[in-house]
């Protein structure tokens, strides 16, 4: 198969990270569909597609409901085809210490962080299996290797995800299915925007590269491994932090 013109699904494509994604992808011939936790997001999806030019659409999809991630699969395969590009990049977080942490807090960032993987995973993998060809790219976060004070439910999911992804990358190989994670540091979006200049600061201190990384630079990354460049390239995780993970 080709590099253009399948049909991606990307989770958390309203803004930063996942708008930059799903751009992306388009750009390079995909058709794309973007998942968002509002009407409005899915329709800020849509409108970025629409001006330029790009096929696709924005989708709503709940990703505490396992009903409303398959009918979101259900609704690009019938309008276009099964989904061979899936990107898992949505995620919240509920930071607290785990001594203050409230159990619905853990179990929400869990449910919706690892949960929506698997369940996005499951509903793509048939369509991928059928086609013997599919990426599977799933955005975790350097704190899943490090971990960060106040955020064990974050880091917990983020981790689950990197395990859960190996696993599945043993049990699609041989059907020409790939399966990554791409761990971001800290990247230059809205939340970096609202942090504190002090905080701001004394993050750049701790990256080598003595900057924040760009949304695009994880975006064509993730191009990459959607590619037939990157069809060796299975149960990797691969960091993307200016350094921030060695040091």
């Amino acid at each position: 198969m080709g590099n253009s013109g399948k049909v991606a699904l990307v989770s958390g494509a309203s803004r930063g990270i996942g708008a930059a994604i799903l751009a992306t992808l388009a750009q390079r011939g995909h058709i794309t569909y973007g998942t968002a936790t509002s009407e409005r997001g899915a329709e800020r999806i849509s409108a970025g597609l629409s001006d330029r030019g790009l096929p696709g659409r924005g989708l709503l999809m709940r990703a505490e409901q396992p009903e409303s991630m398959a009918a979101a699969v259900a609704t690009v395969t019938e309008e276009r085809s099964a989904p061979l590009l899936l990107v898992n990049n949505l995620g919240i977080t509920r930071d607290a210490l785990l001594m203050r942490m409230k159990e619905r807090d853990w179990r929400q960032v869990i449910d919706v962080n690892l949960g929506s993987v698997y369940y996005l995973c499951k509903e793509c993998a048939r369509g991928m299996v059928k086609a013997r060809w599919g990426r599977i790219v799933n955005i975790i976060s350097v704190l899943a290797m490090m971990g960060g004070a106040g955020q064990c439910n974050y880091s917990a999911s983020k981790a689950g995800i990197a395990g859960f992804s190996r696993s599945l990358a043993c049990e699609l190989a041989a059907r020409g299915i790939t399966v990554n994670c791409i761990a971001p540091g800290f990247i230059d979006t809205d939340m970096t925007e609202k942090l504190p200049p002090p905080r701001r600061q004394a993050i750049l201190e701790r990256v080598p590269a003595q900057r924040f990384g760009e949304p695009q630079e994880v975006a064509d990354l993730v191009s990459f491994l959607c590619g037939d460049e990157a069809a060796y390239i299975t149960g990797e995780t691969i960091n993307i932090s200016g350094g921030l993970y060695m040091s």
